[in-house]
Order: structure tokens, then sequence, then C-alpha cells
């Protein structure tokens, strides 16, 4: 279950009280483990965790493709779930070389770095896409229909794959805004599906986290709803990521370059 219904009391102006029940975004400790090695702990969405998984390893760069993932594995326990995630052994010494612990509200991927460089390792470049601004527009317009655990709660971000004439043709939901984006790279990386020329869409500020996601996701535009930093936006320009940032239906900014 993503949801759990709660009581509440709907307080007025004018202070009359009304007895409600409202739906409530589910919130759980997810333990991911690699080749039986504690990696991490994640606070999201109980949902399409395989996913969760995939687009993880993938931004850790733990994997390059989804051969790399030979198995991924659900464990509830009473403290939360246990994602269990089996390597291929081409990249498992990977693991070893980078393995932390650490908890993390949304999977920001510094706690355990053990220096500036490891933050900011080189990026490949990606290839430039022509994607007509009125294509984001036209996401904007249709992304509240793709949202069903946002409309019932109201507390969760979106991360959404669009066609380059703007339809999210697949859209991952959670609490965190790093965890929504890993689920949809994941479920690409799963149904081996690439970008066809689209972008990416997602409901938070542009951080150079998730900057660094699409990346490596080979994504050549991502547009998100709030304001970006100085470092997304350098990281997007020294990778050739092209950015549109607060994106309204009515407006949007792109950065020119470097943009400092």
């Amino acid at each position: 279950m993503s949801t759990s219904k709660v009581p509440f009391t709907r307080i007025a102006s004018d202070g009359t009280t009304t007895a409600i029940d409202r739906a409530i975004a589910e919130e759980t400790p997810i333990a991911i483990e690699c080749n039986g090695i504690g990696y991490a702990v994640l606070m999201a969405t109980p949902a399409d965790l395989a996913d969760l998984a995939y687009g993880f390893a993938l931004a850790e760069r733990l994997i390059d493709r989804a051969d790399d993932v030979l198995d991924v594995d659900e464990h509830s326990t009473d403290a939360g779930i246990v994602l269990r995630i089996t390597l291929a052994e081409r990249v498992a010494m990977r693991i070893v070389d980078r393995v932390r612990h650490r908890v993390s509200e949304s999977a920001c991927g510094l706690c355990g770095i053990e220096n500036l460089e490891q933050a900011l390792r080189p990026l490949p470049r990606v290839e430039p896409a022509a994607i007509d601004d009125a294509a984001i527009f036209a996401a904007l317009a249709l992304l509240d229909q793709h949202q069903p655990l946002h409309r019932a709660t109201g507390a969760v971000h979106a991360a959404a794959a669009c066609t380059a004439n703007g339809d999210p043709w697949l859209v991952r939901e959670d609490v965190g805004r790093h965890n929504a984006f890993d689920k949809l790279i994941g479920a690409m990386l799963r149904e081996r599906a690439d970008w066809g020329g689209g972008f990416a869409l997602l409901t938070s500020r542009c951080s150079y986290e998730l900057v660094e996601k699409a990346v490596l996701a080979g994504c050549p535009l991502l547009a998100t709803i709030s304001a970006p930093t100085t470092l997304a936006i350098r990281r997007a320009a020294q990778a050739g990521l092209a950015l549109r940032v607060l994106a309204r239906r009515d407006t949007l900014l792109a950065p020119i370059g470097s943009g400092l």
C-alpha cells in the first residue's frame, strides 16, 4: 500500500470543526543491500521498488546497463523493507570500492563520500535533442492526469518520461524527488527503453544530483517545476544537458550557457 487513511479534524477560520479521513502517503525505510553488503537506507514510498533498485544502482554508478542486475528481492521486516540487489560479477568490485553506510531522506548521494573529487566526478556528455519548448508546456498540462498518488495525498513528487511531443508516457511517484527519478530511470532501464528524442519532467527543484541522474541515464533535456542551483546549471552545461526550469503552464526559463 502506498497510502493510508488517517483521521483528522478540519478546523475552519470561523472555529467550526469537521471530522474527516484523508489519504496520507506512506514513507518507509528501504535498506538497500548489494551482493549481501549493506549500502544505503532511503526513506521512500514502498511502490515500484524494483525500478528504484535499478535506477539507484545506475545513479550510484554500480551498474552500466540492465544486465548488470541479476536479481532484486524485496524482504519486509517490522522496521521496513530490505531491497536485496544481486549484481553481476563484472561490476561486483564497485560495491567494495564505494560501500558506505548512510541514512538519507532522499538519496542525496554525498553521505560517506570521502573527498570533493568523489562528490563531483566527471560526467559523460549527453547527445543533444531538438525539443520544442511547446512540448514541455504540453507535458505540464497533462502531468496531473498521471499522478494518482499525488492527487490522493498532495505529498509526493513525480518524475515523467515525455515524448518529443510532450506526452508523459511513463511516470513514477515517490515522497522523495530523487527516489521518483530513480524509479523512472530504473523502469526505463528494465524495459530497455530510451528517451526517443524526448525529455524528463520533474515536480521538484533542479538540484545537481538530479542533473547527474539525468546525464547518467542519457536524458537530453531535464525540465523541473522549481528553480535550479548554481551547481546544477554548471554541471548540466559541462555535460551538454539542456535545462528548462521554473516550468509553469505559461512560462519557463532556459539557462544561457552555464549562466554563471
